[in-house]
């Protein structure tokens, strides 16, 4: 079996040491390197390529925001934010700059390592409270969602997805049924060339499509 290659960034020596622990252990995984900010995790995957990084969002020297920009352009491998704290101007920086992800740092092993398998498999990943968060302070039509190219049905649509709200409670919220709010999240993503509902809301809430 292949295992998922990881670099890990952080500028603490306990947070890196107990990622590295939580990965090593487990045979589906394989720690490549450690770094304490943004340049030594560029410089470890350039002599040796991760699949995803796991990167802090604040570092001394080059933090992660600016690290995630370089690591996007040259296509370094798929990169997972950390945090530990919920300022969500600093995750829409994170997933403007191309990070596929954020993971506020009180995670379960299970939960950690599961984030990282969506991550490399391509999925984007949010903690959903983030989302309720980001879709409260930003104003979409702002950073590059083209909201005029869609009714006013489907943009209620889209920022309940973008709230977190499953099919069950969007049909609740908008008086129709479950079976129609599907339609037009399956057709919305078929317009966006998107794969799934995430990447809807991360498109919606920051202007920037997930690869």
């Amino acid at each position: 079996m292949e295992k998922i290659r990881v670099i890990i960034a952080d500028d603490s020596d306990f947070v890196r040491d107990g990622m590295r622990i939580i990965l090593e252990v487990d045979e589906e995984f394989e720690v490549i390197g450690c770094a304490s900010n943004g340049k030594e995790a560029i410089e470890t995957a350039e002599s040796d390529a991760p699949d995803v990084f796991l990167m802090d969002i604040q570092m001394p020297g080059m933090d992660g925001i600016e690290a995630t920009k370089y690591i996007v352009e040259h296509q370094l491998g798929r990169v997972l934010i950390l945090t530990t704290f919920d300022d969500h101007e600093l995750v829409q920086q994170a997933l403007s700059a191309g990070a596929k992800g954020y993971l506020v740092k009180n995670h379960t092993p299970e939960h950690l390592k599961q984030m990282i398998k969506s991550v490399y498999h391509g999925t984007s990943v949010m903690e959903e409270d983030m989302l309720e968060q980001l879709a409260k302070h930003i104003e979409p039509a702002s950073n590059g969602f083209r909201t005029e190219e869609y009714s006013p049905r489907e943009l209620e649509i889209v920022e309940a997805v973008a709230e977190g709200l499953s099919n069950k409670e969007i049909a609740g919220k908008l008086f129709i049924g479950e079976g129609t709010v599907k339609n037009y999240i399956t057709q919305i993503l078929a317009k966006e060339q998107l794969s799934h509902r995430t990447a809807l809301a991360v498109y919606y809430l920051t202007g920037r499509k997930p690869d």
